[in-house]
């Protein structure tokens, strides 16, 4: 991602170009459900377990807008009323030493309220960097220097009270227009030859389109793999078919999965458009449960088509990730469940120790009732809460669970979060 190539009032290819593969993933939300005469089943699973979740997020970039205030800060990582519950942050490492200490004061809130900080490069220093074919590349004799200049970035942000969970080797290496560009040769090369000195978890290739062509190459090489801690990847305009990563389930045991950015379904829309912020909470579903994605982190926390408005407010695309957010906490584990038990709807579930978080989203026209069975459980109690046109993660009830079994009715066009205890 670039300064400006989110913004709808920057008007360059390169944007029109950006937007419409972001769009190109969204589903429609203006579906119409086929009243139900019975509700439909839903089956939860705890003991089948998925992957581990680690966090959902979003960046701060303080060279290209301005840097979250106190208050945003706070909004952003806080987990109570009015506030997101976000657990990643991920920032840029400049290539300008002395933008470094830009980034330190957001980071380190981030993680006194418990997130997680990774970090992305756009740029090598300008001296570590030559031109081809019109293109920008760092100098095969520059490796060396170029991981010591990430990990003096680990050691600065240490120094500063941020302990970086991982930093990238290049962001968006195939779809370098304005930074600089990485083959897939050349990413294994890093990795194979100078990753093994950077003193963090290592991410890789953070290919804007979640392009297997350049992530194959790193699993296929057990040196290169060795090396590399995260597999990361953005997921502009990739289609949900290919989500699915077969090649990583078969090689990449001990390693992460990481969306580490995206927008979605576009960076035109006010993020409080509803019922198109339907769209978010789909997407992370399928994110999670076709991608078997670890984290979700969005682009630009604040914005106006991201989950804080410049306003410093939680927007309904931002409620939309709050639903996952603040209740699917980093450790709690996927676990199966139906997750399309009819058109138009969603499920996932979650658990940490006897707790399960279930996640429903309705985009249809009308609301649609489910029984839901957890295996393997008692009694328990439940707490919702909803977000639709009319509301944003308000408190919606309680109830008490019999046998496993209850019943509940999804409204029309909504997201609905269970935390059962």
């Amino acid at each position: 991602m670039t300064a400006g190539r989110d913004h709808s009032e920057d008007k360059s290819p390169l944007v029109h170009r950006r937007t419409l593969l972001a769009a190109g993933a969204a589903l429609p939300v203006l579906a119409t459900a086929t009243p139900a005469s019975a509700a439909t089943s839903v089956v939860v699973e705890p003991s089948n377990v998925q992957q581990t979740i680690l966090g959902f997020g979003g960046m701060n970039h303080t060279v290209w807008i301005n840097d979250l205030t106190a208050a945003q800060r706070d909004t952003a990582f806080g987990n109570g009323a009015g506030q997101l519950g976000f657990t990643v942050l991920r920032i840029p490492v400049h290539e300008d030493r002395a933008n470094w200490s830009r980034e330190v004061a957001t980071a380190r809130r981030a993680v006194e309220l418990g997130a997680k900080v990774i970090a992305s490069p756009w740029n090598p220093p300008a001296s570590m960097t030559e031109t081809f074919s019109g293109g920008k590349r760092l100098r095969y004799a520059s490796y060396g220097a170029y991981a010591q200049h990430l990990n003096d970035f680990v050691a600065f942000m240490a120094g500063n009270g941020v302990n970086l969970y991982g930093i990238s080797v290049q962001n968006e290496p195939d779809y370098a227009h304005e930074w600089t560009a990485w083959t897939s040769s050349e990413i294994v090369r890093f990795l194979r030859e100078n990753a093994g000195a950077i003193n963090t978890r290592v991410i890789a290739p953070e290919s804007f389109q979640y392009r297997k062509n350049l992530s194959d190459p790193i699993l296929n090489d057990p040196a290169a793999l060795a090396n590399v801690d995260i597999i990361g990847a953005h997921l502009y305009g990739t289609q949900p078919a290919d989500f699915p990563y077969p090649l990583f389930r078969q090689k990449g045991a001990g390693k992460e999965l990481w969306m580490t950015e995206v927008y979605h379904p576009n960076s035109s829309d006010s993020a409080d458009l509803w019922p198109q912020a339907l769209d978010v909470g789909e997407h992370i579903h399928r994110a999670l449960v076709d991608g078997r994605f670890q984290t979700y982190v969005w682009w630009y926390i604040r914005r106006s088509y991201g989950p804080m408005r410049e306003d410093g407010q939680i927007s309904k695309r931002g409620a939309n990730m709050a639903h996952f957010a603040r209740w699917v906490r980093p450790g709690y584990s996927r676990i199966t469940a139906t997750a399309n038990p009819q058109a138009n709807v969603y499920i996932s579930a979650f658990k940490s120790g006897a707790r399960i978080v279930i996640v429903a989203i309705n985009k249809n026209t009308s609301p649609v009732d489910h029984v839901f069975t957890i295996r393997d459980t008692g009694s328990a109690t439940a707490s919702t809460w909803l977000t639709n046109a009319g509301a944003n993660l308000a408190h919606y009830n309680n109830f008490t669970i019999s046998g496993g079994t209850f019943n509940a009715q999804l409204p029309a066009r909504s997201i609905r979060t269970f935390v059962l205890n």
